[in-house]
């Protein structure tokens, strides 16, 4: 089967995906905003969504992400119960529903919103997630980043300083990686997803690549000391990122090695390239099979 006709398979196996936010709207109330302290001034919030990181002391509140639009009553609740400060600035690590989903409300309140170039860019207009079959609509005016970088920024705040970089081609085309260079604790967004098979969005400029990428550029910073906040998944130390990052590297290596033999995609996939970390890996959302689907896409052709 080519690529093409895979790609219109996907769409209704990754449905319940692509349900994430109606089904967090019908169950809203059970959800509970989790906060966890990992430095002085730095937590992460678990809810539904991408996992929060925030930085709270004298100078301003400063979050990373922001879930699904109808958390922020919860989420203002569990910063309120750290600080009696408001909300300064939002970071968002890109531009996916699940963690610019308080944007809006965030904006109005004040917020100032930080991002990648290309995250303005996908929020100001509808957006298409194909392999999950998910539409996105742009964002209300409130919601759009003020500030865009199209490599990196430093904010210094409560004592520390805030180091926001590009990972290019990894999650999505405007993914930014958080260094909390003092506390050490690092938010990687969606470039790792810990202890699971990650959604990699290549129609949106994600590639298995970047990923890998991203992964080393971050474990050339941490240390066995270093907390890293995944986009999804509990929090993980440098030995969970090398994992993770070993697994992808040797999907996408099997796969580039069974295109030179002239394997077509579905070759490569009946040739069960991610079979021995299936096991390990293969209990998220997304399952073996739908893997390697998405490694054809993210490794190219």
């Amino acid at each position: 089967m080519p690529m093409q006709s895979i790609r219109r398979l996907v769409p209704a196996l990754l449905l319940p995906f692509a349900l994430v936010a109606a089904a967090q709207g019908d169950d809203i109330a059970k959800v509970q905003i989790k906060t966890t302290r990992l430095a002085d001034h730095v937590y992460m919030l678990v809810g539904a969504g991408g996992n929060i990181g925030l930085s709270v002391g004298d100078d301003a509140v400063f979050m990373i992400d922001d879930q699904f639009a109808p958390l922020v009553p919860k989420i203002k609740a569990a910063v309120a119960e750290l600080t009696p400060k408001p909300l300064k600035f939002v970071l968002n690590t890109h531009f996916h529903f699940d963690h610019t989903g308080g944007n809006d409300a965030l904006g109005r309140d004040g917020a100032v919103i930080i991002a990648h170039d290309n995250v303005l860019r996908r929020l100001s207009s509808d957006q298409v997630m194909a392999f999950i079959g998910a539409k996105q609509t742009a964002s209300a005016h409130a919601g759009l980043p003020v500030l865009t970088v199209p490599g990196d920024i430093t904010l210094h705040l409560n004592g520390d300083e805030i180091h926001a970089f590009h990972a290019p081609m990894a999650h999505t085309d405007g993914d930014l990686i958080v260094h909390f260079r003092k506390a050490d604790v690092i938010h990687m967004g969606d470039t790792f997803f810990n202890g699971f098979y990650p959604f990699i969005d290549f129609d949106n400029g994600g590639s298995a690549a970047g990923v890998v990428a991203a992964a080393d550029q971050v474990l050339a910073l941490a240390t066995e000391r270093t907390k890293i906040i995944p986009g999804h998944g509990p929090l993980a130390t440098r030995a969970d990122l090398l994992a993770y990052r070993e697994m992808l590297a040797s999907v996408a290596g099997r796969i580039r090695a069974l295109r030179a033999e002239g394997r077509s995609d579905d070759q490569i996939a009946a040739a069960t390239p991610s079979a021995a970390f299936d096991a390990a890996w293969g209990g998220g959302f997304i399952k073996p099979e739908k893997f390697v689907t998405m490694m054809l896409g993210a490794t190219g052709q």
